[in-house]
């Protein structure tokens, strides 16, 4: 029956590969299923299932509207099954061969208007040292596009007021020069002259907390999630969230998709032409709210 393989599998994840029980009971939920439905079709064992068993189960999850993202999650789960039964000699012919996943649905990235960004950088009280160096931190998350660690990483030695420039480190200590806007640069100047704490002057750190320590990923990621409640943003808004907003703002602004590939950091190109589809998706949405054939048609359908 296809209970003892199913309870065995279960057993060497908790003993041999020390999952957490969460992990487990997915495992458990996933396979389960699999077994239910190959049972239903006359097979009583996992290891009589087949190839051909496995594609008829996987027409029956998309038939149910299950989600890509779901299905390859429940495919993970079988393969990682059949590759302990294979490691047993328990199963001949491994029926997850050769069976690939669907390719994850790519969803485009999320972006603040920049009525809503300009709501973002505004909101910290720039009359207190706290609120000048979280200013000077969305505004250069903003005019530079820069990964929250990047960011969090930035020591003294690397920013270039003058020249407006800041030099990074990002994936794989890939180097990369970052531009500053006007904005950006008044609010550093602001910070360093009179934000950070006197405390801080031995630390390399740019940006750091009252202690004069460096801020850690996780507070830029509180702050920057902190000030959107305060501006009233109802997007869920992360510092990832701010560095789609400098990509995409840049696309539509017209700038040329290689320079905003450079600006990121992107090793590939693939990565950044994702933007373009959303500037083309905003481009439509505003075309069919603003010009009046458009909305006409829309009436008419």
């Amino acid at each position: 029956m296809t209970v003892g393989p199913l309870k065995d599998f279960m057993g060497h994840l908790q003993a041999e590969r020390h999952v957490s029980r969460y992990t487990v009971r997915n495992y458990s939920r996933d396979i389960g299923e699999f077994l239910s439905f190959i049972q239903q079709r006359g097979v009583i064992s996992a290891e009589a299932a087949t190839r051909e068993l496995v594609r008829e189960y996987l027409v029956w999850l998309s038939q149910r509207g299950i989600v890509r993202a779901s299905i390859a999650r429940k495919l993970s789960a079988l393969r990682t099954f059949y590759r302990y039964l294979k490691q047993e000699g328990r199963v001949e012919n491994n029926p997850m061969s050769l069976i690939s996943s669907p390719k994850k649905e790519r969803r485009l990235p999320n972006f603040l208007s920049n009525e809503e960004m300009g709501r973002l950088v505004e909101t910290p009280d720039t009359a207190t040292p706290q609120g000048m160096r979280d200013r000077a931190i969305l505004e250069m998350l903003y005019a530079a596009g820069t990964r929250v660690s990047e960011l969090a990483g930035l020591d003294m030695e690397e920013v270039n007021l003058p020249l407006r420039e800041i030099r990074v480190w990002g994936k794989g200590g890939k180097e990369r020069v970052v531009l500053l806007g006007a904005p950006a640069v008044r609010a550093l100047e602001e910070y360093l002259l009179h934000g950070r704490p006197g405390t801080a002057s031995k630390s390399p750190a740019l940006f750091v907390n009252h202690c004069g320590k460096r801020l850690t990923v996780r507070q830029v990621q509180r702050l920057v999630k902190g000030y959107a409640l305060k501006a009233g943003l109802e997007k869920r808004v992360h510092p990832h969230l701010v560095r789609h907003t400098f990509a995409t703002h840049l696309l539509d602004g017209g700038a040329d998709l290689r320079v905003v590939q450079e600006l990121l950091g992107h090793t590939s190109l693939t990565s950044t032409q994702v933007y373009t589809h959303v500037s083309q998706a905003h481009a439509r949405k505003v075309y069919m709210q603003a010009h009046p054939r458009a909305k006409e048609a829309e009436q008419d359908g």
